[in-house]
């Protein structure tokens, strides 16, 4: 499964062009963006840091993450800007278990950059990452107060799965709608197969 993804990857660093015109570049985390991936975290406003599920203000996590990147589980995907980490996208993969060929997909961009087309750039190559890793679903997690990401992930293919009142906490114990959304990864063969 690994050999796959590291074979989609040597298409990274991608450049890519936003909707403003702007030149920006894809390409998976690597060690030494620990204090660039922070600062971006730290750009994020605090009352949407609280629906993250890690502690990203903590440059331990980031260290963390920085230290034992494992491709095959986690793939961040970043979005630069002027050589700036600005977004980032990330692919979760279950090794084993009963949602192992379901892939779990997150995206943060920080608001400066915002409205230009990054997030769905990023997510549409995650998408692909998830086709090459084999995976057969993508789903992707949400509070209800997210509605411009719930938006953007309904214009990418995602359909709401559940939807559960007051089922999760913020990080101040604030109760929130849930909402998983999901879609299936069709194979470029399965695309082929449909258009024939």
């Amino acid at each position: 499964m690994a050999s796959s993804i590291e074979l989609d990857l040597a298409k990274f660093p991608k450049n890519i062009k936003l909707k403003d015109g702007k030149k920006a570049v894809l390409r998976p985390l690597k060690p030494d963006d620990e204090k660039e991936f922070h600062l971006l975290f730290q750009g994020i406003p605090e009352r949407e840091r609280m629906f993250i599920k890690h502690r990203v203000q903590d440059i331990k996590v980031i260290r963390d993450w920085c230290r034992n990147i494992d491709y095959g589980r986690n793939l961040p995907l970043l979005g630069l800007i002027d050589g700036k980490i600005v977004g980032a996208a990330t692919l979760h993969q279950r090794l084993g278990g009963w949602k192992r060929h379901i892939g779990r997909v997150s995206v943060l961009v920080h608001p400066e950059y915002r409205g230009r087309g990054l997030a769905t750039q990023l997510i549409t190559e995650i998408l692909e990452l998830a086709r090459a890793a084999g995976l057969e679903k993508a789903e992707a997690a949400f509070i209800a107060e997210q509605e411009a990401a719930v938006k953007m992930f309904a214009i990418l293919g995602f359909s709401q799965l559940v939807r559960l009142d007051d089922y999760v906490k913020d990080m101040q114990a604030i109760k929130h709608d849930y909402i998983l959304m999901g879609m299936d990864l069709k194979t470029d063969e399965e695309y082929a197969s449909a258009a024939g």
